[in-house]
């Protein structure tokens, strides 16, 4: 038993590990000049830390403005898929009506549709409802997600029915019994559904791209793919508005790791 659990510690921090170096490597490159980023053997420990890529990042283009472009994206995207998934995982879960599940599958059949296919469809709706280069194209076509509703239903699944029908008797509606009691007993799903959101939708490069031309409504990942230009790449200045961007991701982590786990776990449980 002792043998099997040593082995199993030492499988979880080779994996850790792993993860780890490419992550430590950009940190290390983020303090380099580009010719010692690509130096053999690797240089894990710069000679000579230096800021000079951090410095560009914050001159060259307006870091400050994409990075609050990108938090305004995320958050609004964020808060309303949490909205729409959870009613929406709600009436799946909780509430009956003719064909509910049929609806369900069909639902979470759209999954298997890749963007790609209507990449395009989607651009000319935005384009005819006159939302170009907005914002808003964006945080409308990210609002919805029947993967966000997968996990909330399974979150919900596992609430007793009891509760629901105590609460009917004592006079409750649904929207009540949904505001009052499903939506405090399932944060271990919106917790889960809020770090797997925002770091989507802020790691997000193919929808800015396409739906945003005006350079101060661009988001990071778009500054940052600045510095790849036709005949040279600035590899320095790219780790170091990385390194920064990912700031907010390690913080949302950090605050909703305890409930990632647990809220994949629920997404096991029967329906």
């Amino acid at each position: 038993m002792v043998k099997k659990r040593i082995l199993l510690y030492a499988v979880c921090i080779l994996v850790a590990f792993i993860m780890a170096v490419p992550f430590l490597w950009m940190l290390s490159a983020s303090f380099k000049e580009n010719a010692e980023i690509f130096t053999q053997p690797i240089q894990w420990i710069p000679k000579k830390v230096k800021t000079v890529n951090y410095e560009k990042v914050m001159e060259e283009i307006p870091f400050i403005a994409y990075f609050l472009n990108t938090a305004y994206v995320t958050v609004v995207i964020t808060v309303i898929r949490l909205l729409t998934c959870s009613m929406a995982a709600f009436a799946f879960a909780k509430l009956r009506f003719p064909g509910r599940d049929k609806f369900f599958l069909i639902y979470l059949a759209t999954m298997m549709v890749p963007w790609h296919a209507i990449m395009i469809p989607q651009f000319i709706t935005i384009q005819k409802a006159g939302l170009y280069d907005s914002h808003l194209a964006l945080i409308l076509t990210g609002s919805f997600s029947a993967f966000g509703v997968f996990i909330m239903r399974q979150n919900m699944l596992s609430l007793p029915e009891g509760l629901k029908e105590a609460a009917k008797i004592d006079g409750c509606g649904s929207l009540r019994i949904f505001t009052q009691i499903a939506l405090p007993l399932s944060k271990t799903g919106l917790a889960t559904l809020t770090a797997l959101t925002f770091t989507q939708v802020w790691n997000d490069y193919m929808a800015p791209m396409i739906y945003l031309d005006s350079d101060m409504k661009k988001t990071i990942q778009l500054g940052l793919a600045t510095f790849k230009r036709e005949f040279d790449t600035d590899y320095g200045a790219i780790m170091a508005g990385t390194v920064l961007s990912l700031v907010p991701v390690v913080i949302i982590y950090a605050m909703a790791q305890k409930y990632i786990v647990e809220g994949v776990a629920f997404t096991g449980l029967k329906g």
